[in-house]
């Protein structure tokens, strides 16, 4: 049964799918029912992070000789297919008499080898929220059945390992097959003029309550800001995507007066560049920019290596700290943010930075962030 959500697109209507995240938690969910039941589901069905509901048909689900129960679920990427859309994705599951839900991850699933990820070093590349929608939906069946134990999850991309080598996985550190992915559980494609002329509805609407603005590209920053009770100032947050130019532009064409850019490192690292589209796609220079502003700030040739080797943003942090860099080379970047976000500005209205990490918290903040938070937090008082 094909996944009837859509969005527009210009003058198109395009089709959402679901992510590796939430294929993996209905095939935990189907498996589990069949042991606990010994029925296997015709129809699976769960509410995504997102707060809509999926519902699919298992392509099979059976049990296994050696014990335990195999659900499989297609992988359906709506109308912005990638590299995984069609494969399926599957779990194994076994009761246990103890409580709790165990995940693994098997054939296809890569393993994180380099530090900075969502994983430690040696886990299964099942990101944060994919675990938390299998624990929470074999939890339901547990509880629905009445099984006084717990389950074992072990969830399996097959071809995931060949797939792998056409992604980013080698390059961040993540080896022998695909990641299990998503934070909101769907699949949402639009182009990008679609992204922009979106960007630019949103802070047309938002220029009615005032000129103040707060940017950021996704749910991280979202996330970031309400954790530090930003969202609470009365002052409106859009988010921009990739499109940091574009979003910058629109404020100006808005006539917006003060506007503050807040979102993860590795995003605005890229601006510290003067990209102004931090799409992978266009550039990915992030560990390039570490290892400059540390070799400024006096690093060795071999922290300059490390960082240069670095999986992700995350992971420079405490190389950094090894030998007590961390402020001086995050306020260089900091800085550098701050420069390339005035001279897009060109003067139309004062503008700030805020840079973060999910592990590290708040990891710089410009004079003139602080300044405009300062007064809003005044006037909002």
């Amino acid at each position: 049964m094909a996944f009837e959500h859509y969005i527009r697109s210009g003058q198109k209507m395009l089709r959402c799918g679901y992510t590796t995240g939430t294929c993996a938690a209905l095939a935990a969910a189907g498996a589990a029912r069949l042991l606990l039941t010994g029925q296997a589901p015709s129809c699976l069905s769960l509410r995504t992070p997102k707060g809509w509901v999926v519902e699919v048909a298992p392509v099979f689900c059976r049990l296994l000789e050696e014990g335990g129960a195999l659900c499989a679920v297609r992988k359906d990427g709506g109308d912005d297919a990638d590299v995984t859309h069609g494969m399926l994705v599957q779990a194994a599951v076994v009761l246990t008499p103890g409580p709790g839900v165990s995940i693994q991850g098997g054939e296809g699933v890569g393993r994180v080898t380099r530090p900075g990820l969502d994983q430690p070093v040696g886990a299964a590349a099942i990101n944060r929220v994919p675990r938390q929608m299998i624990a929470r939906a074999v939890a339901q069946e547990l509880e629905t059945a009445a099984w006084p134990g717990g389950a074992g999850v072990t969830i399996s991309i097959p071809g995931g390992a060949e797939t792998a080598r056409r992604t980013f996985n080698p390059l961040l550190g993540v080896e022998g097959g695909l990641s299990v992915l998503g934070t909101s559980g769907i699949v949402e494609p639009m182009s990008q003029q679609a992204i922009v002329d979106t960007i630019e509805v949103e802070a047309r609407q938002a220029r009615q309550s005032g000129a103040r603005l707060i940017l950021t590209p996704g749910n991280y920053g979202a996330d970031f800001l309400a954790a530090q009770g930003l969202d609470g100032l009365g002052v409106p947050v859009v988010r921009c995507s990739n499109f940091i130019g574009d979003a910058l532009d629109i404020a100006a064409a808005q006539r917006f007066e003060q506007v503050l850019l807040a979102g993860h490192i590795g995003k605005l690292v890229k601006v510290a560049g003067g990209i102004m589209n931090t799409h992978s796609r266009q550039a990915d220079c992030r560990t390039e920019l570490f290892c400059a502003h540390a070799a400024a700030a006096g690093a060795s040739t071999a922290l300059c290596r490390r960082l240069l080797d670095a999986a992700t943003t995350d992971a420079c942090i405490p190389l950094l700290d090894a030998e007590g860099l961390r402020d001086p080379v995050l306020s260089s970047l900091t800085a550098a943010v701050q420069t390339h976000l005035e001279r897009r500005a060109a003067g139309a209205f004062a503008v700030g930075a805020l840079l973060f990490s999910n592990q590290y918290g708040l990891l710089g903040l410009s004079p003139q962030a602080r300044t405009l938070i300062d007064q809003w937090r005044h006037t909002h008082a």
